[in-house]
């Protein structure tokens, strides 16, 4: 009798903790883990990732929203160290929970800004569009303590053979240092 209501009690359980992980499909991949896969339509076209970066480092960026101070002085900042990304053998890919139109738009605005020191720059990265949070919550990107619809500025570090390095997360209000990132 002990041995059923011990089963019984392991069962529910175990149930409520399975659907409580389903209900939130959110997780934070740990380091060494292999990272999650995905395919998405960019600014710069279909992403596979990480296939499409073989034995490539790889550094995911999130942010909480286009058109925002900190989020675009981090993407000027990004923009002019392209070049030293490349030189380490490292894409970059950013990730936000806004929309491919206002990635677009919002390139294209930044992409017209002398930022402090240097002349507009370009910016050759993707931009992901995750409205519907899919690719957030595969990376733990959403924290429901501080938003339930927008991402929180997250990195995470990549190898070339597309396991988890490194991951920092970032309050939505503070800026991350991308010297501290590239070293």
């Amino acid at each position: 009798m002990k041995t059923i209501t011990l089963l019984t009690v392991l069962c529910i359980l175990g149930t409520g903790q399975a659907w409580s992980q389903n209900a939130n499909d959110t997780h934070i991949p740990l380091l060494g883990e292999m990272t999650p896969e995905f395919s998405v339509q960019t600014t710069t076209g279909k992403l596979n990732f990480p296939e499409d970066y073989a034995m490539k480092w790889k550094i995911i960026f999130s942010h909480p929203a286009d058109f925002t101070p900190v989020c675009s002085s981090e993407m000027l900042q990004l923009a002019t160290m392209q070049e030293d990304f490349d030189k380490l053998k490292t894409k970059i890919v950013v990730l936000s929970t806004d929309g491919l139109n206002s990635h677009l738009a919002w390139i294209q605005s930044l992409e017209t800004i002398s930022y402090p020191g240097d002349e507009p720059v370009k910016i050759n990265f993707p931009l992901i569009p995750d409205s519907d949070h899919k690719i957030s919550k595969m990376f733990g990107m959403i924290h429901s303590y501080t938003s339930n619809t927008r991402d929180v500025r997250g990195v995470f570090i990549i190898d070339p053979n597309d396991r988890i390095c490194a991951i920092f997360f970032y309050p939505m209000n503070v800026g991350r240092n991308m010297d501290e990132i590239k070293r």
